[in-house]
């Protein structure tokens, strides 16, 4: 059922992203006040091994997978999921639906921790937390951007 849901929403959000041209604004989620992403671990400035945990963090708001909506079309409020951007120098647009690239990780199954691989050297981790259809709220809840060492 789930896999369903995720499907047609994947299709949605495809003819969302190919109109967006078209569209001024697409209706973005309200984020309540305070509500606030981080990342657990690692903490900024630490050495880690080439593959390595990121644990993520949130306050204020409730993690629910992406597509997940109630009959009357809507998501539960304060919730969404995560985003995980991988030396990413600037954030995306926030008023779009975050497109998954190598560098823009998306967790839309409500996942709180990841495994990376990354190589050797500085890199920055960052997140962005998003609505069921990837379009981060209104007031964007954006992390911190860390940087790590990969030995």
């Amino acid at each position: 059922m789930n896999k369903i849901i995720i499907l047609i929403t994947s299709l949605f959000l495809s003819g969302l992203i190919s109109n967006a041209k078209d569209e001024p604004k697409l209706p973005r989620s309200p984020s309540p006040k305070g509500a606030k992403t981080y990342i657990i671990s690692p903490k900024d400035g630490k050495t880690v091994k080439t593959k390595f945990k990121v644990v993520f963090g949130l306050k204020g708001m409730g993690v629910c997978p992406a597509g997940i909506v109630g009959p009357d079309g809507k998501a539960p409020a304060n919730t969404g999921h995560h985003h995980l951007l991988i030396d990413m120098e600037k954030l995306p647009p926030m008023d779009q639906p975050l497109a998954a690239s190598d560098k823009l990780k998306h967790f839309g199954l409500g996942q709180t921790e990841t495994m990376l691989e990354l190589k050797p050297g500085k890199h920055t981790l960052q997140l962005v937390f998003a609505d069921f259809a990837h379009i981060p709220h209104d007031k964007p809840v954006v992390s911190e951007k860390i940087t790590i060492t990969v030995k």
